[in-house]
């Protein structure tokens, strides 16, 4: 017998007892990988000789202790631009609260803020509670919320096991990457973590003790402690030739990424369509067909979840092999790439690209490609504003502005916001108006302001971002309000590309 499965039978009697314990979780289809071990009430004395004391730990001198969640980023504040007393005086469940509130669906550029937010790395807020994961969990969970599994992975990978809320991500972020050995290598080490028994058959089925994954199966079958569902989804796992030819099993109503696994691993691979965006994740993997791979990096670029040169090879990666939908924007991302020294056919074909990528919400990321290139093209008419609509969402908007000659109206104002002075253009439309107004050197929101003052400036800016988001709903005060803010507190590129991309992908909800 394992050492792994030997572990787990000693600890039978309190599994028992905690198997029906669900764990706390913002994300509801969290695996139920760990189980919660029975409190010992105040009128219950511990057992004599029994007595736990994890509350004490002993650090030898001059030993490291190991950062609390919270502190834990991947961007030092050089690569951020951010403090690192970001969170300041804010309240830790203050800001996990704001965290989770916010909208994966916004602009780019203010999801790329929002990104830089939750990876940095910052103090923990002054008021952190005991374990130090509250602000660290909800940035896991607004990752995960995004499709942004290996940002996530890493974060978890740096707290390892700290508490069993932080544990229980990273088994599951490791699951939908196919990573997941390191997780319950870790998980078989630490005492205080009691993996329950899918967890546990599971991890010990990826080592390749194929024979302890049995025995903790019967085990785990003649006491009663797993669920039938669970019972016909691992005995498929174990020995999925025993059921060769019968029927396949239902999908639950609630798929976590360990069943989702079970299925792929006993040929009954579950669709991601319908499920969380976290999931898409796996249609990436280069044993997945071709189009289901272009669809999830579609869905996941529009929450900046791949990269722009992932989506691009994608889309240029095969011939397009029917017509319609997800066809055209190949065909169309294929033609650009052949046109880009050609101006008479990228006349041609601008429109209908444009037209396709907005259907698809992907036009930003083929846009900080090659919108610099199609912008120093002189193309006539529609195609010349396109150009050079795409050249504005580039990183270089301020590099094509100088360069640009606008014919309208709006093209003119356009160009106005990417240098970053609107004084003397007339805003064409209330939209425009509301940008201009967070561009003329306005205070911030008092609400806001006030924030910044107290030294929290972290929760200022997530209460922007909530701002821009109902600027995009059409309030064009808080629009107005949020650039303000972002300007003054020295994020002058960031209010430059949301109000870009406010104006010319007119997205409003």
């Amino acid at each position: 017998m394992t050492r792994l499965a030997a572990c787990f039978l000693a600890l039978m009697p309190g599994l028992a007892m905690a198997q029906d314990s669900a764990p706390m979780s913002a994300i509801d289809w969290l695996s139920d990988s760990l189980a919660t071990p029975p409190q010992i009430g105040p009128e219950e004395p511990p057992v004599e000789g029994g007595a736990r004391v994890a509350e004490v730990t002993v650090t030898p001198l001059g030993a490291e202790q190991e950062p609390r969640p919270d502190a834990i980023g991947l961007l030092a504040p050089h690569m951020t631009g951010l403090p690192a007393d970001l969170w300041g005086a804010s309240e830790a469940d203050v800001i996990a609260r704001l965290i989770r509130e916010e909208q994966t669906a916004m602009l780019p550029a203010a999801q790329a803020l929002l990104l830089k937010i939750l990876l940095a790395e910052t103090d923990p807020p002054d008021s952190d509670d005991t374990d130090g994961d509250t602000v660290f969990l909800a940035r896991i969970d607004k990752l995960l919320q995004m499709g942004a599994l290996d940002q996530a992975h890493a974060l978890l990978t740096r707290a390892g096991t700290a508490t069993a809320d932080v544990t229980r991500r990273w088994f599951d972020t490791a699951l939908l990457i196919g990573a997941e050995n390191e997780v319950c290598t870790a998980m078989d080490e630490v005492p205080d973590l009691t993996p329950t028994y899918p967890a546990r058959i599971f991890c010990l089925a990826r080592s390749g003790d194929w024979d302890g994954a049995v025995l903790l199966m019967g085990t785990a079958r003649a006491l009663g402690l797993i669920t039938e569902e669970e019972d016909a989804r691992l005995s498929r796992f174990l020995d999925p030739d025993l059921f060769e030819g019968e029927d396949a099993l239902p999908v639950p109503r609630r798929v976590t990424p360990l069943t989702f696994r079970l299925f792929e691993a006993f040929g009954d691979s579950i669709p991601t369509t319908t499920l969380p965006l976290a999931f898409a994740q796996a249609d990436l993997r280069s044993n997945i067909g071709w189009k289901a791979q272009v669809e999830a990096a579609e869905r996941l670029a529009r929450t900046g979840a791949v990269s722009d040169n992932q989506l691009l090879g994608l889309y240029t990666q095969q011939k397009a092999a029917a017509s319609g939908g997800i066809w055209e924007r190949v065909r169309a991302v294929q033609a650009l790439e052949a046109a880009l020294d050609d101006p008479d056919a990228l006349a041609t074909l601008l429109p209908d690209l444009w037209e396709t990528l907005s259907e698809a919400e992907t036009e930003v990321p083929i846009a900080r490609i090659h919108g610099p290139t199609l912008a120093a093209h002189d193309l006539p008419g529609q195609a010349g504003e396109i150009a050079l609509r795409m050249g504005l969402l580039s990183e270089d908007y301020e590099t094509v502005a100088q360069q640009a000659e606008p014919e309208t109206d709006i093209d003119r104002f356009l160009v106005a916001v990417a240098k970053g002075d609107v004084s003397g253009v007339t805003p064409p439309g209330d939209d425009a108006r509301a940008v201009a107004d967070g561009f003329s050197g306005m205070a911030p929101p008092e609400e806001l302001s006030a924030l910044v003052e107290d030294g929290k400036l972290g929760e200022a800016l997530l209460r922007a971002l909530n701002r821009l988001d109902d600027g995009a709903q059409g309030d064009l005060d808080d629009l107005a309000g949020a650039l303000a803010l972002l300007r003054a507190v020295g994020l002058e590129g960031t209010a430059r590309r949301v109000a870009l991309e406010y104006l010319i992908l007119e997205r409003r909800g």
